[in-house]
C-alpha cells in the first residue's frame, strides 16, 4: 500500500519545527528515521496532514559527555549509540543493548528520539530510558520542559508528548563507580522484537549492593522497572537464595499478554530466567571493576 496524500516540510531549526507543528495542528507529524512511521503511513494507519521533516535541524545527532552525564541528540541514530566511545566508556548496558535493535540498516537510520517517541511495548531503548534514570528534553512552541523518564512512558505506543510536542535531547547520568551491568534477551530471531528482555545494575560497595536498577520490555504495555525487586537486594550480598527471591518478585510484578508469539506464562518464565542472569553478570562485573 501507500500512503495518503500529506504536505511536507524541511525544518533548518527547532523553533522553525515546533512552530509548522503548531500551525498544522494534530495531524501533523515528525519524520526522522521514519523505521516506524513509514510503515504506519503505508498501511495508512496513520494519515497525517503534514510531515515535518527534522534531519537538517544542526546539533540533533550528537553524543557529548558533560560532567555528570551525557546528552544525547534526538537526531542521533541507534547505531552511533552502539559505536560511541562515550557511551562504551560510561553507559555500556547502553551499547551492548543497541546491538540487539533490529538490523544494521534499521539502527543505521532509527533515530533515538523516534524510538522513544514510539515507545513500542518491546523495544530496547525505553527500557534503557528507564533504567538510566533518562530524562527527556521536549521542546513545543509554548516553550521548553524536561520529562522524567519514568513519567513519559504511559501506555503502549503511548507517552507525554502532546500535539506540537517534540523531543530535542536525552540526559543520562552517568552510572556510580564500581557498577556492573547485564543485559539479556530472548527473541524468535535475531533482529526481532523481544519476547522478553532485562537490563540490571548493580554498584557495589562495602561487599554488599549499594544500589540496584533491574528494567524489563517485552512483558506489558510499556517498559518497567521492577522497584520490588531492586528493594529486595539493596544492602545484600547476591547470593543464590536472595537472587531467587528476586526473580520471584519480578515475575509477581509483571503482566505479559498471550499473542501469537508467546503466551503470558511463556513470557513470565523468560522475564524470571533472564532476570537471574543478569544479576549475576551485574554482580561479577561490579566485582571485577573493584579489583
Amino acid at each position: 500500500m501507500k500512503p495518503a496524500s500529506f504536505d511536507y516540510i524541511v525544518a533548518e531549526s527547532i523553533e522553525m519545527a515546533v512552530a509548522s507543528l503548531a500551525e498544522a495542528g494534530p495531524d501533523a507529524k515528525i519524520i526522522a528515521g521514519g523505521q516506524s512511521l513509514v510503515p504506519m503511513l503505508n498501511f495508512r494507519l496513520l494519515r497525517p496532514s503534514l510531515l515535518v521533516d527534522i534531519n537538517r535541524i544542526p546539533g540533533l545527532a550528537s553524543i557529548e559527555e558533560t560532567e555528570t552525564g551525557i546528552r544525547v541528540g534526538a537526531l542521533t541514530r541507534h547505531h552511533q549509540l552502539e559505536m560511541s566511545p562515550i557511551i562504551g566508556r560510561h553507559l555500556p548496558v547502553l551499547s551492548c543493548a543497541m546491538t540487539h535493535v533490529a538490523h544494521l540498516a534499521i539502527r543505521n537510520r532509527g533515530t533515538i528520539g523516534g524510538s522513544l517517541s514510539h515507545a513500542d511495548p518491546a523495544a530496547e531503548l525505553p527500557m534503557m530510558a528507564l533504567l538510566l534514570d533518562a530524562a527527556l528534553h521536549i521542546a513545543s512552541a509554548s516553550g521548553k520542559r524536561t520529562v522524567a523518564a519514568r513519567d513519559f512512558f504511559l501506555d503502549a505506543l503511548t507517552v507525554d508528548l502532546a500535539a506540537g510536542d517534540m523531543v530535542t535531547e536525552i540526559m543520562l547520568p552517568k552510572l556510580p563507580p564500581r557498577t556492573g551491568w547485564g543485559f539479556e534477551e530472548v527473541a524468535r530471531r535475531h533482529g526481532d522484537f523481544a519476547l522478553a528482555a532485562v537490563a540490571a545494575t548493580l554498584t557495589a560497595s562495602g561487599g554488599v549492593i549499594a544500589q540496584a536498577r533491574i528494567a524489563l520490555t517485552g512483558v506489558g504495555p510499556t517498559a518497567l522497572r521492577a522497584l520490588a525487586a531492586e528493594a529486595l537486594l539493596v544492602g545484600q550480598s547476591l547470593e543464590p537464595k536472595l537472587t531467587s527471591h528476586a526473580v520471584e518478585a519480578v515475575r509477581a510484578a509483571i503482566a505479559p499478554d498471550t499473542d501469537l508469539h508467546a503466551s503470558a506464562d511463556y513470557r513470565r518464565h523468560l522475564a524470571g530466567a533472564l532476570t537471574r542472569r543478569a544479576l549475576v553478570a551485574a554482580w561479577r562485573r561490579a566485582n571485577e571493576s573493584a579489583a
